[in-house]
C-alpha cells in the first residue's frame, strides 16, 4: 500500500458555530480539536505519508480584526500546547506559507516545533500558515537561478510533493488558492460536513471511496 499525501481545507467553523448560536471563534476552537483528532488518525494508519491542513490563508487577514486575532492566539496556544501529541505519536511537524508575517513568538514557536519533531519521518502534518498557492508560485519562481522547468519549480516549493487526495469540508467546492501545483492530479472530495463536526468515520469513508478510484494521470 503506498504512501499518500492527504490535504484538507478545514472549512466551515464559523458558521457552524453562528448557527447554534455561538460567536465565530468557538468554531475554530473546536476545528482546532478536530484537527488534533484526524491527525492522530492519519499517523496511526501508517499507509498516509503527509496530511496538509489549510489552517491561515494569505486571504485570512481580511476577516475582522477581532477574529483574526483571536486565530492568532489559538495557533499559538495550539503549537505550544500540542508539543506531547506531536512526540508521543511520532508526528514531525512542518509549517508552509509565508511565516514572516507572523509575530515573533509565533514564529518561535513554530521553529522549536520543527526541530523538536524533526527526527519522527514516517508520518507529518503541514499547517499552511499564511499561505496562498499563487504566493506560493511567485515565491518559488523568485528563487530560482537559470532555466526554468517544472522540476526547478517544484523543487522551490513550499511542498514538493504531490497531492494524492484532498479534502474540503463545510459544503463549499472550490479550491480557494490551496496547493493548486501540488493537486493537479489530486482525487477531490467535498463534503457538506463542516470541520467541527468531520471525524473520523467520515474521513475512512472517504478514504475508501479513493481507493476505488481508478487514477489515470491523463493516460487511459
Amino acid at each position: 500500500m503506498s504512501a499518500k499525501t492527504v490535504a484538507i481545507i478545514m472549512d466551515g467553523n464559523g458558521r457552524w458555530a453562528k448557527q447554534r448560536g455561538f460567536k465565530r471563534t468557538h468554531g475554530h476552537k473546536i476545528g482546532a480539536e478536530v484537527a488534533r483528532e484526524i491527525t492522530t488518525h492519519c499517523a496511526k494508519r501508517g499507509d498516509i505519508k503527509n496530511l496538509i491542513l489549510y489552517a491561515f490563508s494569505t486571504e485570512n487577514w481580511k476577516r475582522p480584526k477581532s477574529e483574526v486575532d483571536f486565530l492568532m492566539k489559538l495557533l499559538y496556544k495550539y503549537l505550544k500546547e500540542e508539543e506531547q501529541t506531536y512526540v508521543c505519536n511520532n508526528i514531525r511537524f512542518r509549517a508552509i506559507g509565508d511565516l514572516s508575517a507572523f509575530s515573533k513568538k509565533v514564529q518561535k514557536q513554530i521553529k522549536h516545533l520543527e526541530t523538536l519533531t524533526q527526527h519522527f519521518t514516517n508520518f507529518t502534518q503541514y499547517l499552511a500558515l499564511n499561505y496562498g498557492a499563487r504566493d506560493e508560485l511567485k515565491r518559488a519562481f523568485e528563487k530560482i537561478e537559470g532555466s526554468i522547468d517544472e522540476q526547478s519549480i517544484t523543487k522551490h516549493l513550499d511542498f514538493s510533493g504531490e497531492v494524492d487526495i484532498l479534502i474540503r469540508t463545510g459544503g463549499e467546492k472550490r479550491l480557494s488558492n490551496f496547493l493548486l501545483w501540488q493537486s493537479a492530479y489530486a482525487e477531490l472530495f467535498f463534503s457538506d460536513t463542516p470541520w467541527p463536526e468531520f471525524g473520523i468515520k467520515e474521513f475512512e469513508k472517504i478514504m475508501e471511496s479513493f481507493e476505488k478510484r481508478e487514477r489515470r494521470f491523463g493516460g487511459l
